[in-house]
């Protein structure tokens, strides 16, 4: 199929290009800068379209660019920037009527869970992503296949991340009562099986929820195996009032991650992520070996070695060269930045001996 990936420079649609690569599938990828794409292990096998999806213009010439597409996936958001939410809607507003009158038959969306209960209650970032799902479903449009995951676990995901370096630079790691809300957590590995298997005009349109096998999981499930995997001592101290926001403020200046995106991430944690049905499981059959535990995601994902071209990782849990600089743990981000500065002052070596030999 000739597919269409919208936020293809990001960490699910980064690896998610490498994905329907392999499966032979033909792949068109936008950005407001296509030049910023070249730094991607996968640019040279796919055709890369220069589109601002904030700008209707710019995504109905994008589309019509393209040539005829089989479906888009819709990867774009905003969250950590000021009034994400509302620019949200209108950029998925853009893509939907652009792809309709491209005549795209179907968009794959990936978001969240929505818990039950009035809409109104959610956090900006659960509410946005609901939000974006409606505005991607238009009444004489692509049909719209919404796929919505909990907690992404992989290196270099930013709920990872973040949970990562609260339990590396914390020794007393406070634990407020909404740690133990349900919450499915799913491996990336599971998620690009999903993506890349929903493109199929055989499945369904519809909302399906997309979860990993364990049962039972709560929020501070994913730090419990964490700590397992690094091995190092931490205490863990129950502070039952503490709520998301106030978190999300102290977590933001704790971690590397940017401020604003750790408080909106963490703001919206009040509520159970946990799937409420699994009717995916009946219609796409589950990946070589089964789905991914949390232990086996976590565990390889604290294992990543130094980061690669993100088509030749060993594992899709481990870093790719590509993703965040902050990603990967302070170790890592020391090891990263002293790369750079050897490779930059290689390079400027190499450039004055080809400038004295000619």
């Amino acid at each position: 199929m000739r597919l269409f990936v919208t936020g293809a420079s990001g960490y699910v649609g980064s690896r998610l290009v490498c994905a329907l690569l392999r499966e032979g599938h033909d792949v068109v990828v936008s950005s407001r800068d296509v030049g910023s794409l070249r730094r991607f292990s996968w640019y040279d096998d796919v055709t890369a379209i220069q589109m601002d999806a904030d700008d209707p213009v710019s995504t109905r010439h994008a589309l019509l660019k393209s040539g005829e597409i089989d479906a888009l996936y819709y990867l774009v958001h905003g969250i950590g920037q000021s009034d994400f939410d509302g620019g949200d809607i209108k950029a998925a507003q853009n893509v939907a009527l652009a792809a309709r009158d491209a005549d795209v038959s179907r968009i794959v969306y990936l978001g969240g869970f929505v818990p039950t209960g009035d809409r109104d209650d959610l956090s900006p970032h659960l509410r946005s992503r609901a939000d974006v799902a409606d505005a991607l479903d238009l009444p004489d449009g692509p049909e719209v296949v919404w796929l919505r995951a909990a907690v992404i676990l992989g290196a270099g995901s930013t709920s990872f991340e973040i949970i990562r370096y609260v339990a590396d630079r914390l020794a007393v790691i406070p634990e407020p009562s909404w740690t133990d809300n349900p919450m499915d957590p799913i491996s990336i590995r599971d998620v690009l099986h999903y993506l890349t298997a929903v493109a199929d005009q055989k499945i369904p349109a519809g909302a399906y929820d997309i979860s990993g096998p364990d049962v039972g999981a709560r929020y501070h499930s994913v730090l419990t195996e964490y700590l397992r995997a690094i091995r190092q001592p931490r205490i863990r101290l129950p502070l039952p009032y503490l709520s998301t926001r106030l978190t999300g403020q102290v977590a933001g200046r704790i971690v590397p991650v940017p401020t604003s995106l750790t408080a909106d991430l963490v703001t919206s944690l009040n509520k159970p992520m946990n799937a409420s049905e699994q009717s995916i499981r009946d219609l796409v059959p589950e990946p070589d070996g089964g789905l991914t535990p949390m232990r086996a995601a976590v565990t390889a994902a604290v294992r990543t070695p130094a980061p690669r071209p993100v088509c030749d990782l060993a594992d899709v849990h481990h870093l790719a060269e590509t993703d965040p600089t902050w990603a990967g743990g302070d170790l890592m981000r020391v090891r990263r930045h002293v790369d750079s500065v050897i490779g930059s002052a290689a390079r400027r070596a190499r450039g004055m001996v080809s400038l004295l030999t000619g």
